[in-house]
């Protein structure tokens, strides 16, 4: 089946799958969820449509370099008690993750006419686009001219030239959804507006030294 290719390359990222209460946290790669969010907003699609046809996509991820995780936070002062009074004395310190300086391959392998319109809508986004949140912005842009190929998912990233070179931590790795592996919660099951996602199988493979693709 056909494979779609985006980049997602910025100053930072956050990809947060397990977050709670007052802390927002980042995984060390795209999630599935995060992904398909930004693939509505290209989309112009509502957070309350249905994601059946996006949630069935094969996503797979190239770690072309990993970045650093960075620990920031956010006040706010005047929350609401359980009284439902706001109380001014009150200020809660709420602790955010990112990802600095990383750069992923991100690949969808699925039915050929969808992929072919969320490329053109990536090129021409209705809403802005953003990685992980709304703070984190793309740069290069996600889209890419040549993000369309005939090969599967796995072929495509491992030929496709390495987005990044230079200073950051590099580590080449493939992460390829499969009927078995490590278990990841950011599978949607519902519109996106329920917050409801299940659980996928990620596998993790090193790319080899000699499948790098060409710069």
């Amino acid at each position: 089946m056909p494979t779609l290719l985006l980049r997602l390359q910025g100053p930072l990222q956050s990809w947060g799958t397990t977050s709670r209460f007052d802390e927002r946290d980042t995984q060390l790669e795209p999630s599935k969820s995060g992904v398909l969010g930004l693939v509505c907003a290209a989309l112009g699609r509502d957070r309350c449509e249905p994601v059946d046809d996006l949630a069935a996509l094969i996503m797979g991820v190239r770690v072309d370099r990993e970045g650093v995780v960075l620990r920031d936070y956010q006040t706010a002062t005047g929350i609401l008690n359980a009284a439902g009074k706001v109380d001014m004395n009150r200020t809660v310190v709420s602790p955010r993750y990112y990802l600095s300086d990383a750069a992923f391959l991100v690949g969808f392998e699925g039915e050929a006419t969808l992929l072919a319109c969320i490329h053109q809508a990536l090129r021409h986004p209705h809403w802005p686009l953003s990685l992980g949140r709304k703070g984190c912005l793309p740069s290069p842009p996600v889209y890419l001219p040549d993000g369309l190929h005939e090969s599967d998912l796995l072929t495509a990233l491992r030929n496709y030239p390495e987005l990044s070179k230079g200073a950051g931590r590099q580590v080449r790795r493939l992460l390829l959804e499969a009927s078995e592996g490590a278990v990841r919660l950011d599978q949607p099951i519902a519109p996106f507006a329920e917050r409801r996602f299940g659980p996928r199988f990620v596998t993790t493979q090193p790319l080899d030294p000699q499948e790098a693709p060409c710069s």
